[in-house]
């Protein structure tokens, strides 16, 4: 794909994801059947910003992450999602490392592009048993001691999505798998919730992994 055809497709790809958001918003007020609100869809849509600019190896994607974090976080809070709370507290001071971790890997001819680093399998396999067993830890403590509403389901959307964190601070690729995972959980979660944003912006985020994982491998590996 030339970059000008690469361009085109990610601003395409991006308007898509927008859109989505606009029209489940709109359909969500007309059916009156939801309490989402004017901050679901500005979240939703600062989120979409943001990841689609992740899978494009921009760094400017940070600049719509922190707006993202502190609006996700209070409707977090509306739902009772403790575990969604403490990760992105999490997430706002990690992205605050990212922009300098990221400043450093810029290899673009636009000064705003990274090169990506590769993950051993072994590692993966290991990193992804963890994961999984802490996963059911943390899920097991909410459901135990909080009136988390689906603690476990809360859980294993938290802990890998911790992990996943670092490793695309990392600059690893691997890390769109966790994502991937991390974000069809979420589709059920909010769902379940009733937030039709926050499951439309999941659904999307979905593809947008498989989409990060293609450009990420398009950008080459770094040695470093």
């Amino acid at each position: 794909m030339t970059p000008f055809k690469r361009k085109i497709f990610d601003y395409s790809f991006l308007g898509i994801g927008l859109l989505i958001q606009v029209v489940t918003y709109i359909i969500a007020v007309r059916a009156q059947a939801s309490t989402i609100g004017w901050l679901s869809l500005i979240s939703g849509c600062l989120g979409i910003c943001s990841v689609c600019l992740t899978a494009q190896g921009n760094i400017l994607t940070y600049v719509f992450g922190f707006g993202q974090v502190l609006t996700y976080t209070y409707l977090c809070w509306t739902q009772r999602f403790y575990g969604e709370i403490l990760i992105n507290a999490y997430y706002f001071c990690t992205m605050i490392y990212g922009v300098y971790a990221w400043r450093k890997r810029l290899v673009g001819a636009d000064h705003l592009t990274i090169s990506p680093r590769r993950l051993g399998w072994r590692m993966m396999v290991l990193i992804t048993i963890g994961t999984v067993a802490v996963s059911w830890f943390a899920g097991w403590f909410l459901a135990s001691y909080t009136d988390d509403t689906q603690p476990y389901l809360d859980a294993y959307t938290t802990v890998p999505a911790l992990v996943a964190q670092v490793l695309m601070i990392m600059v690893y690729r691997e890390h769109w798998f966790i994502w991937l995972a991390v974000d069809i959980l979420s589709v059920l979660l909010w769902l379940r919730a009733g937030d039709y944003c926050m499951t439309a912006q999941y659904a999307f985020w979905c593809a947008n992994c498989l989409y990060g994982l293609q450009r990420w491998r398009s950008l080459g590996i770094s040695k470093v």
